[in-house]
């Protein structure tokens, strides 16, 4: 199982949005089916195809330019790796506003279980239409290849993650080339996000082309646009419409991935040189957008949520009664309403691990552990021997002090540190602020667990076990006292959480799985490795007649329907 990758609050800039927002129904939601959402699950000013118009250029802004284009690649897992890739490669499921996945027949006919005894089957149906940009067809090598790549067997290959593949025993042949069958080692009901993004089969042949071959280039695509130019010295994307795509004709001629810096992003959409862009979090920015010509800001829920880490294997957070005190002993409302003031956010906590506030099956857990109750957080620490002494808390003679690391030059990390510790002060327990380089924040504190709190993003996507099982997953015990935990940087968990994972994540009966995923969480909230504290609002400024792009929060963006409003 290999590392997630959090993401850090500087990170975030072009994430979080400001709007106020009411509930959301997703298409054919009747009421009492579905549960609205809190928060607006996307903002993507939807039109039918035949109200847009034929032709024209959009011109996307990028605030990075990568150099790594092979998004399984852990060095290809970017927001604008995502944003330009989505217009070029196959995938098997898209993913609607509430995280449902749905069958994306331009590539795959059909996708079905095809049998469960003695072992999981998914038989897939390629669209006998889909090509790769080379002429070969798209057949059941490539899946094969990617799933031999992908499985963490060749640790050659520089994989993002492995922890969906590793789970397939074999892919095979089916009656022609064009089907694909699948054998899962163990139960999956999660399989929908295998085999998306697909990759060609030479991609995946070896670790050398898998880790090179796209640095710099994108050399083989099967989508409704191709890529025109690729300028790594300009750091811009030229895509134009593929005449060789079988699904619907691209309403757009051409897209332009331009890569601008953040404090120069208004000044280029004034211009004209941009025309779509993720706006950042501070209220500045959000005047600056508000004033720029033909500017329209839309708003929703994201794919990441912000959260207090507490480390479990701290001398002063090994006992789990501490780390529910701290979670008490922390107001999630006024934090969240700091962190995104003058935003015009909700304020909506998210009291989910699982599942965000936008998504299919949520459904609040957090209870007395993630209610704002300094008289609880008090009494558990009274009872886990913290006595007040004065105005803190000692044990044994010792005080009650708790190091927050935050990343330095992130003022509003720092801030967000600083409430927190004015919180805990109230019921007696010290912090230390100790700010550290951006660049060592991760790599020499958080993952060698030198740290006691620390806040950063977690990203979601619509399969929530999969997507957060290592987060949350126990360690692994080895010789003597060692334990080896992985993406879990909280460093606490139990085999009763991870039993409850594989419940969810294994059973086969859909109807049943939200259920289960929410008995995991209800688990995890007891265990307080991770304190959820809200699902970071995504803002998109975009010009006023575009169609069919915005904040699309977990909603994959149709490219082909992009374009301006007749």
């Amino acid at each position: 199982m290999r590392p997630r990758r959090p993401v850090a609050l500087a990170l975030l800039a072009a994430v979080w949005a400001a709007t106020a927002c009411g509930a959301q129904r997703g298409p054919g939601e009747q009421d009492g089916a579905l549960a609205p959402s809190p928060v607006k699950a996307y903002d993507i000013n939807p039109l039918p195809r035949d109200k847009v118009k034929d032709g024209g250029t959009l011109r996307w802004g990028l605030v990075d330019f990568p150099t790594q284009w092979n998004r399984n690649h852990v060095d290809g897992d970017g927001n604008a790796v995502e944003a330009v890739t989505d217009a070029l490669m196959p995938r098997t499921f898209r993913s609607d506003e509430r995280g449902r996945p749905s069958l994306d027949t331009d590539y795959v006919t059909n996708a079905r279980i095809t049998a469960t005894s003695p072992r999981q089957v998914i038989t897939y149906s390629i669209n006998p239409k889909a090509r790769w940009s080379d002429g070969k067809p798209i057949t059941w090598n490539d899946f094969a290849a990617q799933w031999k790549a992908m499985s963490g067997r060749d640790h050659d290959y520089r994989v993002d993650a492995a922890i969906a593949y590793e789970n397939i025993q074999s892919v095979a042949r089916g009656s022609s080339d064009r089907e694909v069958v699948v054998t899962l080692a163990q139960p999956f009901n999660e399989w929908q996000s295998l085999f998306t993004p697909l990759y060609p089969s030479a991609t995946n042949a070896t670790p050398a082309a898998f880790n090179s071959d796209w640095i710099n280039r994108i050399p083989v695509t099967a989508g409704p646009f191709r890529v025109e130019r690729l300028d790594a010295k300009g750091r811009t994307v030229t895509l134009a419409r593929d005449p060789a795509w079988w699904g619907n004709r691209p309403k757009l001629d051409r897209m332009v991935f331009r890569t601008v810096r953040p404090d120069q992003m208004v000044r280029a959409f004034t211009k004209g040189d941009v025309d779509v862009f993720e706006v950042g979090p501070s209220p500045d920015d959000y005047a600056r957008v508000r004033e720029a010509w033909d500017a329209v800001v839309r708003q929703a829920a994201g794919t990441q949520y912000r959260q207090f880490t507490l480390n479990g294997e701290s001398p002063v957070l090994s006992d789990v009664r501490v780390r529910q005190a701290v979670a008490a002993a922390l107001d999630r409302r006024a934090l969240m309403q700091a962190d995104l003031k003058g935003l015009g956010w909700p304020t909506v906590t998210l009291d989910n691990h699982f599942l965000m506030n936008s998504q299919y099956g949520y459904q609040p857990n957090a209870r007395e552990i993630g209610g704002y109750d300094p008289a609880l957080a008090g009494r558990l620490l009274d009872q886990a021997g913290w006595k007040m002494s004065g105005k803190g808390r000692t044990k044994n003679g010792k005080p009650l002090t708790l190091r927050f690391v935050v990343p330095d030059g992130i003022p509003p990390s720092l801030a967000e540190a600083q409430a927190a510790g004015r919180m805990l002060q109230r019921v007696g327990v010290r912090s230390e602020v100790r700010k550290v380089s951006f660049n060592d924040f991760f790599g020499k504190y958080l993952i060698p667990g030198d740290f006691d709190l620390a806040a950063f993003a977690y990203p979601s996507t619509p399969y929530p076990v999969s997507g957060s099982f290592d987060v949350y997953a126990d360690g692994e015990r080895g010789k003597g006292d060692d334990v080896e935990w992985y993406s879990n940087l909280g460093r606490s968990g139990s085999k009763q959480i991870d039993q409850a994972m594989y419940r969810a994540g294994s059973l086969l009966d859909p109807a049943r799985v939200p259920g289960l995923l929410n008995d995991a969480d209800r688990l995890v909230w007891k265990e307080v490795n991770v304190l959820p504290l809200y699902q970071c609002p995504q803002g998109v400024v975009v010009r006023s007649a575009l169609a069919n792009i915005g904040a699309g929060g977990f909603y994959d963006l149709r490219y082909e329907d992009i374009g301006y409003a007749s």
